[in-house]
This record gives C-alpha cells, sequence and structure tokens, in this order.
C-alpha cells in the first residue's frame, strides 16, 4: 500500500522518446507519456511486446541504449528534473536513489567474476568507509535477504554454476544492495517456472512492503499485475491507452485492447479452453495508421477511430482511457455518434 506524501517519489510528464535506425529517421516509442509513482506504491506497466513499456522505464533511469534519446517532457524525481542533469549526474541517481531488475539476469553478471567478487563491488561504491571483512559481511547479508540457501557456498560460485531463478535473486541482491527508493523490474519472472516466479514475486513484494520502496512493475503478465500492483498503465504502440487502480481495471475495464488482454487470460475453468486472443499483430512504430493506432484490430472501430488521435481522458477519479468510445460493446449501442 502506498504511503500518502504530499509530493510524488517520481512524476513523469509528457515523456517522449525516439531512436535513430541506421537508414531511417527517428522513430518515436514513447509518446505523450505522464504518470506518478508514490513512495511504497506498485505501478505495473503492462503491454504487448513493442508497447513502449520498456523504453519508457529506461528512459526514467537514464539507461537508455545507443541512438536512444528522451527529446521532451520531464522526469522528476524527488522533486528534481533529471532531464535537466549531465549523463554523470543521471549515473549518481541510478546508483544510489533508483535500480532496475532486467529479464535476463545474466545480462547483469560477469560471468568471469564469483558472485562475492560481483556483490563486494556493488556494496564497496555505495559503502566506501567498510572494511573488507565488514563487505564480505555486507555481501552474506544480502544473500541471505533475498533467501539464498547456503550464502557462504553461493558466494563462491560463478554465474554459469546457479539456476536461473539463483540468478534472478543475485541480481535482486545487487538492485537492493544501496537501498533504493525506486525499482524498476522489468519482466523480471520471464523464462522461470511457475514455483520460482512465485518465489521471486513474493521477495519483491516483501522488500517494497518493508522498505516502503516505490516499484515500477513491467510485464505482459495480468495475473502479475493483479496480485503486485495498486496502479496499472496499459500501454499500446508508446502510448498510454488506460490507466486505473488495479481493482477498477480488473472490475471494468474500458479500452478495447484492455479488454482484449482481459478476454486472453486463462482461469482455472479454461486452462484446457481455446483462449480468445486479439486479432492482428502490434503496429510498425515507424509506420503507425492515422487515428488510433489500434483502430485496425479493434471490434469497435469507427470511421472517427480511423482519423482522430483519441486524448487521453478521465472517466472517474483514478480511471482514465485513450479511446473515442470506451468500455464493452454494449454500453455504446446507443451511441450513435
Amino acid at each position: 500500500m502506498a504511503k500518502q506524501s504530499a509530493a510524488p517519489l517520481l512524476s513523469v510528464q509528457n515523456l517522449a522518446t525516439s531512436f535513430s535506425r541506421r537508414g531511417q529517421s527517428n522513430v518515436r516509442v514513447v509518446d505523450d507519456v505522464s504518470f506518478e509513482v508514490a513512495e511504497g506504491e506498485v505501478v505495473a506497466i503492462v503491454g504487448e511486446s513493442g508497447s513502449g513499456k520498456s523504453m519508457t522505464a529506461l528512459s526514467v533511469i537514464g539507461l537508455l541504449k545507443r541512438g536512444g534519446n528522451v527529446v521532451s517532457g520531464s522526469i522528476a524525481f524527488q522533486g528534481e528534473n533529471l532531464t535537466k542533469l549531465s549523463a554523470k549526474e543521471r549515473r549518481r541517481h541510478h546508483g544510489k536513489d533508483m535500480a532496475m531488475i532486467f529479464q535476463e539476469p545474466m545480462s547483469s553478471l560477469n560471468p568471469m567474476m564469483r558472485i562475492k567478487a560481483q556483490l563486494a563491488e556493488a556494496v564497496a561504491i555505495h559503502q566506501r568507509s567498510l572494511s573488507k571483512k565488514d563487505i564480505y559481511h555486507e555481501v552474506l547479508r544480502l544473500l541471505e535477504l533475498v533467501d539464498i540457501p547456503d550464502p557462504k557456498a553461493v558466494a563462491e560460485r560463478f554465474p554459469h554454476q546457479l539456476s536461473g531463478g539463483m540468478r534472478q535473486r543475485i541480481v535482486i541482491a545487487f538492485a537492493i544492495a544501496h537501498r533504493p527508493k525506486l525499482l524498476i523490474a522489468d519482466e523480471p519472472t520471464t523464462a522461470l517456472d511457475v514455483t520460482v516466479q512465485a518465489n521471486i514475486l513474493d521477495l519483491i513484494h516483501k522488500l517494497h512492503t518493508e522498505n516502503q520502496t516505490g516499484v515500477i512493475f513491467i510485464t505482459h503478465d495480468l495475473n502479475v499485475v493483479a496480485e503486485m500492483a495498486d496502479r496499472v498503465l496499459v500501454m499500446y504502440a508508446g502510448r498510454i491507452v488506460e490507466e486505473s487502480s488495479v481493482y477498477n481495471l480488473f472490475d471494468d475495464p474500458k479500452h478495447p485492447y484492455t479488454i482484449g488482454l482481459m478476454e486472453a487470460m486463462p482461469t482455472l475453468d479454461e486452462l484446457e479452453a481455446t483462449l480468445a486472443s486479439i486479432p492482428g499483430t502490434a503496429p510498425d512504430l515507424a509506420n503507425l495508421p492515422e487515428g488510433c493506432p489500434f483502430h485496425p484490430r479493434c471490434p469497435k472501430a469507427r470511421a472517427e477511430c480511423k482519423s482522430d488521435m483519441p486524448p487521453l481522458r478521465e472517466l472517474r477519479q483514478g480511471h482514465s482511457v485513450r479511446c473515442l468510445f470506451p468500455g464493452k460493446e454494449e454500453e455504446n449501442l446507443g451511441d450513435t455518434n
């Protein structure tokens, strides 16, 4: 549960991020994205691959790859506009106040170094006054904190000697080594079996509740969203198409894309049934259709949808949608506009 505060921990306003591709003009991968994260709040960002959810997170933390640039908007962390800072100053925030758990743990670990050496480096950077002995004890404490069995033995191993779930726990230990105020988790349970997924989610939940850490949780799995999040942003083609509390989103989704995602969720009595799916594929961000980018796949699309980009408008307090005809089909039967 988020702690009520006068100012949000993170405030993103009208964020736009572009990537340059060889031989092509800049491609807008994040467009007009605004949201806030309060202290102790978990905000999930949901969408298909290419929706812009990971690019939004990388823009926030300042880890865009070469060719990526925040071109407009603001990212304020504890009231400080990060987009006005130099790259060196951004790295200071990333190293101290923000941390990110990536989808593939091996990309975050050095295959040539033992776990204890890698964690010791992270600890030493943020706690320079510690002796080597104290650093080692802190390494073991971090491994215990993320529920690593036999921390002393695991500390001596190389990444390739550990299971996928164990490596992800190690990456989480890295992320919390400096007690960040904001944690970004980018698909942290992908490619892990169901039991390990549950353990990793429990671990992130425990760390967030005990430390009142703000969390941005990126996923395509709505079952995870239901379990973890306070609020949800649904993204499509680089834009937020729906924002709501997790309860309202599951109780009364409004955007046709969100409704399609919900209908594709398996339930216990449908595990062996054929699940619904959203027809078509996500659009090429370099060649978006006119109007609403979802209209080629939308069962409710009308002429207006093919010419007008809908604004993100609030339907009720805390629930906004980017759609000219929000709600389920039966809700619009009387609407002839």
